[in-house]
């Protein structure tokens, strides 16, 4: 897409150039919303579920005709879902924490703090920054507009990525166009182009070619349509893997039509002549008389190695998490009191895949808290710098050994700050919201307790007052 933006810089955005825009994205556009597709299990997503049946040649055979071809179970094996979610999970299972390095308070909460707080409650943040990461694990990068309500508010709502392109000769966080194109109920196409400082709206009308419609300022200073990259290639976690799962699905529904054609096996009718009325007797009673010594009724049925399918699977199934940089939470190695260190090296291929998402997230966020800033400071809530003061924390959601964080915390108390060791502990989401309870359940008990020098200046006083005369005084 860099190719656009020389021309987009000199001449502006139009019709035709949104066209041929959309016709370089379709690529893309097809392969997310089939990731998707396949995410949702949906029929023609996933390749299995579009299997057809092996037509094989016909034959007959006097009475005999082949009727196994017949059976086609088409079994999903949703391993890409369960790599998305695992991760998901993982990373976003706690709310990411929004923390300000502001020295300037107004009381327990600073200027900053509450504004972002009340603009977390207003978008419900933490669902929305979860459901943005899982779109970058699916589809390779999630997308994220900024905009103002009805009512003058910041607002924020994630986007469709194969809907949006990006124009950037950096990174999609920072972008310097955007492109969102969609289609209405009607079968209208519409597209909204964003630069720093207007949405240009283009829709299809009575035509293929897209036309001007209008432009609006768009209240940001930047581009207010950004993106969340999943990795650098813009691949999603499953993608990969795709062959291998494939090839799971093909295994296990091939190994399903064995066992269910075991059922229809061929009955065979060694020595003897049936006629259709000794078939159709056969049918109702079930019952043959073998008068031959030779003669003989069995079932022609194939011999099924289990063995071989069975490693087989298994072999598909740990390659497919292993290079998915996944993990099976069911398996037996994480059952009983497993240590915090095991923990890590069984999760250390999932770690280092969070650890570059979190790193593609942070700065996602701080553009989007630079976007926001410049209309809080436009209004003169903040300065339009203050965005550099907000920090981002990730937690990872696993099973706690409350006592054993604890006592780890317990044995640094005085050697770290209170920020640092309260940040250890799995259950605690908010350092800076305990440490504000913290201070006010101090700052109220300390009401309650007496001046510490009160009870001696009283005992003195009620010496003075009613104590005995010396000897010298009373003769």
């Amino acid at each position: 897409m860099i190719k656009f933006l020389d021309q987009i810089r000199q001449n502006g955005i139009n019709g035709e150039l949104i066209s041929e825009i959309i016709a370089e994205h379709k690529t893309d556009h097809d392969r997310m919303k089939k990731l998707y597709d396949r995410y949702q299990a949906e029929p023609e997503g996933v390749p299995i579920l579009q299997r057809k049946a092996i037509d094989y040649e016909d034959f007959e055979t006097g009475r005999i005709k082949r009727i196994d071809h017949k059976v086609n179970n088409k079994l999903n094996n949703s391993f890409d879902s369960d790599i998305a979610d695992t991760k998901v999970g993982y990373l976003f299972g706690h709310p990411i924490a929004y923390e300000v390095d502001d020295k300037m308070k107004s009381g327990n909460v600073s200027k900053i703090q509450q504004l972002i707080e009340d603009f977390s409650l207003r978008n419900h943040v933490p669902d929305e920054d979860s459901e943005w990461g899982k779109m970058a694990t699916i589809c390779g990068y999630g997308a994220r507009l900024a905009y103002v309500d009805k009512e003058g508010k910041e607002r924020i709502k994630n986007i469709d990525p194969w809907e949006v392109v990006f124009l950037t000769d950096g990174n999609i966080h920072e972008p310097e166009y955007a492109l969102r194109y969609y289609e209405t109920y009607n079968g209208q196409q519409k597209a909204e182009f964003y630069d720093e400082k207007y949405i240009h709206f283009y829709s299809t009308k009575d035509s293929s070619a897209f036309t001007f419609v209008e432009k609006k300022p768009h209240m940001f200073k930047g581009c207010p349509l950004f993106g969340l990259a999943n990795n650098k290639e813009l691949k999603g976690d499953q993608e990969k893997v795709l062959s291998l799962i494939d090839a799971y699905d093909r295994t296990l529904s091939d190994a399903s039509n064995e066992i269910e054609q075991y059922r229809l096996a061929y009955l065979v009718l060694k020595g003897l002549g049936a006629d259709d009325e000794t078939l159709e007797k056969l049918k109702e009673t079930g019952i043959l008389e073998l008068l031959e010594k030779d003669d003989d009724v069995r079932y022609l049925t194939k011999d099924i190695n289990d063995a071989i399918i069975e490693n087989h699977l298994n072999r598909l199934e740990g390659n497919i998490l292993r290079f998915a940089k996944s993990v099976n939470f069911t398996d037996e190695s994480f059952g009983g009191n497993v240590s915090g260190v095991a923990m890590k090296y069984k999760l250390m291929a999932l770690e280092n895949k969070s650890i570059t998402m979190e790193r593609k997230m942070t700065a996602a966020l701080r553009y989007q808290f630079k976007i926001l800033f410049s209309a809080w400071g436009t209004k003169g809530k903040v300065s339009e710098d203050d965005y550099l003061k907000v920090w981002f924390g990730f937690k990872r959601n696993l099973p706690a050994n409350i006592l054993e964080e604890a006592q780890i915390t317990g044995s640094l108390k005085g050697q770290v700050s209170e920020e640092t060791r309260l940040s250890l502990l799995s259950f605690v989401d908010d350092v800076q919201y305990e440490l504000d309870k913290m201070q006010e359940e101090q700052d109220e008990y300390t009401q309650h307790l007496s001046p510490l020098d009160g009870g001696s200046d009283d005992s003195e006083d009620k010496s003075s007052q009613g104590g005995e005369p010396d000897d010298e005084e009373s003769e």
